[in-house]
């Protein structure tokens, strides 16, 4: 199936009052798991492949862009490309020729004046190709290289008053929010904070998204959609699921040496963390569940 366009699918789900999932893409195996897994939740979802993932394909962006392309357009199920965690400018410019239709441009370690001005210039950039651009407002943290943060510390969680004028000020097309989760985390324990995110949602007119939702427990995650947020971003689950099967199958196996033999179950397991997550976005039916 042709590619559907981020933006598409997040109003969609905005316009119906559920949430759209985005998983990270490392390899062939994460492209194939998560268009596997949203074809077996009957559900669309987002391929992201972030600035580190491209860094870990040696900063060449074609090949692993080329190949989660060819996986979307083989599957029957709706789904979008999208460049997570951009920080690098150039990257940002090489998103459109290799068929990015968003792009989640990251300017928020930088001073608040100095993350408005280039943010605002991603956006008129991507906006005269067409593209749909995400950015970040506070400190969700967790990501590789970044010290460990306390998503619960004064001053970390994006202000609702802040966030409207950033909006306006940068014309983004959604916002990425701290509201209680962070990267990369491995156990679903986060608490996140309910009434900020239903303020935020008021207050700006732009889809909210959450960032670091492997760590958030599937209630958490529903109210959070109740709530307001629309983008629901996870990664570090896959890698859980995948690693756990890997390590499982060369512990009885520790002469091994054929790597399909692990990677099939891995995939396995991918796909199943993304159908898992999916079935959580959809509305309830009329029996509650």
């Amino acid at each position: 199936m042709p590619l559907v366009s981020t933006g598409e699918l997040v109003e969609q789900a905005r316009a119906a009052g559920h949430g759209v999932a985005a998983f990270n893409v490392i390899t062939l195996e994460h492209a194939e798991a998560i268009a596997l897994g949203a074809e077996r939740a009957g559900t669309p979802a987002i391929l992201q492949i972030s600035e580190n993932a491209v860094r870990f394909h040696g900063g060449r962006l074609s090949a692993i862009a080329a190949a989660t392309a060819a996986v979307a357009h083989a599957s029957p199920a709706r789904l979008a490309l999208h460049l997570d965690h951009v920080t690098d400018v150039e990257l940002l410019r090489a998103a459109h020729p290799e068929g990015f239709g968003s792009v989640m441009f990251d300017a928020s370690k930088l001073a608040y004046g100095e993350n408005v001005k280039a943010t605002a210039d991603a956006v008129r950039w991507g906006h005269e190709r067409g593209m749909w651009i995400e950015a970040e407002l506070g400190e969700v943290g967790g990501k590789e290289g970044e010290a460990p943060l306390d998503a619960h510390a004064p001053g970390v969680r994006t202000d609702p008053a802040e966030a409207a004028a950033y909006v306006a000020d940068t014309g983004v097309d959604a916002l990425a929010v701290a509201v209680g989760s962070t990267h990369a985390m491995t156990e679903r324990t986060a608490s996140l904070d309910h009434e900020l995110i239903a303020s935020l949602a008021a207050a700006v007119p732009v889809p909210l998204v959450l960032h670091g939702s492997s760590g958030v427990p599937d209630a958490e995650i529903r109210r959070a959609i109740a709530s307001g947020m629309v983008k629901i971003n996870v990664g570090t689950a896959l890698n859980t699921a995948f690693t756990g099967e890997v390590r499982a199958y060369l512990k009885g196996d520790s002469k091994g040496v054929d790597p399909r033999k692990y990677l099939v179950p891995a995939r396995e397991a991918m796909a199943g963390t993304v159908a898992g997550f999916l079935g959580l976005l959809k509305p309830p039916r009329e029996d509650g569940r």
